[in-house]
């Protein structure tokens, strides 16, 4: 048999948009670089709000001899930024298609690596969301404690607000988010700046009145400490991977323009990590329960006025908005791995306004069944966070290599250095990353990993046995004619059940009516009624009568269809179904969903065809 050459060869149905646009209408759906970086890069910009003080956290514990190695471990999280940036720039250009890790170990380390790295992904960004609405929403109950019960609701709240401005477009989003992002940044460069003509603290009515978390014992700095507060401080490169994942989703130059993002992104995200830590190691802040080290650090730089209360509320703005890059990045994923049969088809659908629809929602479903989990709390939350994506990072980091090593150029021995290096410290993060917050509940991810890919294993033997047994990539035998039958279910003379006749006749070379008697007085009353109304409409088909001792309607039309199929092993039998289609939504209450409730029978018990006519209600 002759084999056809189809690009989705193992797929039952091609996962192709659903809606054509013209290129001018699609290209207005899609980012720009400034777009970009408001839609993909929340994530990484609101880290800045907790990134420094994990370090100091975990510092801490070694007094404030500890404290004074924030800024050497903050150089050390940019250096590893800068590698990250860096490298990620080569996989958007050399991957065009998007994807990241996924891509990358696809193409260079083999199914299973790819599988790996797009679990760890996937439940990465999960968890942005959760985290980042979750912080968010801290930030509001630490500002009115009033709220702190309700936190919960208002997360919920929360993400179903940025799950909507999602579903209008990822363009749409970027423009609603882009205010928010830019007040942020500015809000931030203008702290460091200010913070740096200061010789000391203008205030410290933050922290006043709060208990110090410093060690009072102070143990000596060792590297196991070091590490730990590396590993914390990483948490501020989560969403470096994102510009990556979603390139498809940029205007072309598609590369060129995700590339720049990724610049300014690495760009402004070092400049405020240094500037903050250099902030803390210069007013010599020590942190304190109940206060964050960013509210501190704009207490001592602004004063506790205005600018102060500026700085928390865009803060708490732009952490609860930073759920958005998963919102930008996740969807494109889940369809790259539908296109290649690892997910549902339906997650590759796309509607009007580039929206990946069904990715947007069971995002904002899983995570909203976290917030639930947790109880809005976050730090039940963090330490599952940015493990995954240190996974990812390695595996992407490692097929860089490889790819190098296939291509030719002048530069390919540096840019296979490059990430090379970028392997070596991302593989290194992802190790002490894991084990210093395994404990905490990193071994869930350890577990759900595995999980998930063999998830994608199962959906991909799946599809592919049903394309074996579609005889999809052959060519199949011609068409055949076969005698047709077509079942009309009817319970009384209508227009409708004219309209099904006329429809019945035109399908198929025999028709037949048929109508369920059941046992009780009332109902043979009524079926008697009907064969006298037949008999005198004469249209010219036969009506059956079903007998049932039971009051079901689909299994004596099921077992009738069963018993034609045995009688005449060659017909096609079709069972047409008709049903009205009420002028308004709300009127579809009225009906008594028969027709479902049938079409299901015959579907679940029979190989019959199943058409369903739709009577629209003329007003």
């Amino acid at each position: 048999m002759a084999v056809l050459t189809t690009p989705n060869a193992a797929a039952p149905s091609a996962a192709a948009p659903s809606v054509e646009e013209p290129p001018d209408s699609a290209a207005r759906h899609r980012l720009t670089a400034l777009t970009g970086l408001a839609a993909l890069s929340l994530d990484a910009m609101a880290s800045v709000a907790y990134g420094p003080e994990a370090i100091v956290l975990v510092l801490a514990a070694a007094g404030a001899h500890g404290l004074g190695f924030t800024l050497p471990v903050t150089l050390a999280i940019a250096g590893l930024l800068a590698v990250l940036v860096a490298s990620y720039r080569q996989v958007i250009a050399a991957f065009p298609d998007g994807g990241g890790s996924y891509a990358v170990a696809k193409a260079h380390l083999g199914r299973r690596a790819s599988l790996v790295a797009a679990a760890s992904l996937v439940l990465d960004y999960v968890l942005n969301v959760a985290v980042a609405v979750t912080a968010g929403v801290a930030a509001l109950t630490s500002a009115f404690p009033a709220l702190y019960g309700e936190r919960l609701w208002i997360c919920l709240a929360v993400l179903v607000l940025i799950t909507a401005v999602n579903l209008r477009g990822i363009v749409d989003s970027a423009r609603v988010f882009i205010v928010p992002t830019a007040i942020f940044i500015g809000a931030i460069l203008v702290l460091i700046v200010v913070g740096f003509f200061r010789e000391a603290p203008v205030s410290t009515a933050a922290s006043s009145g709060h208990a110090s978390v410093l060690a009072d014992n102070a143990t000596a700095v060792g590297t196991l400490l070091l590490l730990k507060a590396f590993a914390a401080g990483c948490s501020a490169l989560t969403g470096v991977e994102a510009l990556a994942n979603a390139v498809p989703s940029f205007r072309a130059p598609a590369a060129r323009r995700a590339m720049r993002a990724e610049t300014a992104l690495g760009v402004l995200l070092g400049g405020m990590l240094i500037g903050l830590s250099a902030l803390i190691s210069r007013f010599g802040l020590q942190p304190v329960e109940g206060v964050t080290v960013l509210a501190q650090l704009a207490d001592a730089s602004l004063g506790h006025n205005w600018a102060f209360y500026g700085v928390q509320f865009a803060t708490m703005v732009l952490l609860a908005l930073s759920a958005n890059t998963s919102f930008g990045g996740l969807p494109v994923l889940l369809k790259l791995l539908a296109r290649d049969n690892y997910l549902p088809h339906v997650f590759g659908l796309k509607v009007d306004r580039q929206v990946h629809r069904h990715g947007v929602v069971w995002l904002a479903a899983v995570s909203a069944a976290l917030l639930v989990f947790s109880g809005g709390d976050t730090n039940t939350l963090v330490p599952l966070f940015a493990i995954g994506v240190f996974v990812g990072f390695t595996i992407a980091q490692t097929g860089m290599v490889l790819h190098w090593r296939g291509e030719r150029g002048p530069r390919r021995a540096g840019k296979a250095l490059l990430n090379g290096l970028g392997a070596l410290l991302a593989g290194v993060c992802a190790v002490v990353v894991t084990a210093t917050k395994f404990h905490d509940g990193a071994w869930l991810i350890v577990i759900a990993v595995p999980l998930l890919v063999a998830l994608f294993e199962h959906v991909h033997r799946t599809y592919g046995r049903i394309g074996e047994r579609l005889g999809i990539g052959r060519i199949p035998e011609p068409p055949r004619r076969q005698r047709s039958l077509v079942l009309v279910p009817v319970s009384s003379l209508t227009r409708l059940t004219s309209e099904a006749l006329t429809a019945a006749v035109s399908l198929g070379d025999e028709v037949r009516a048929v109508t369920v008697c059941h046992a009780d007085e009332e109902d043979r009353v009524t079926t008697e009624a009907l064969e006298r109304d037949w008999a005198l409409w004469n249209p010219g088909v036969d009506l059956v009568r079903l007998p049932s001792e039971r009051r079901t309607l689909g299994r004596p039309i099921t077992a009738y269809v069963r018993a034609l199929v045995a009688a005449e092993p060659g017909a096609r039998v079709t069972v047409l179904i008709a049903e009205t289609e009420p002028e308004r939504r709300w009127q579809r209450l009225l009906q008594n969903q028969r027709g479902a409730v049938l079409a299901h029978a015959v579907r679940r018990d029979t190989d019959a065809v199943i058409c369903r006519l739709r009577f629209r209600m003329a007003p």
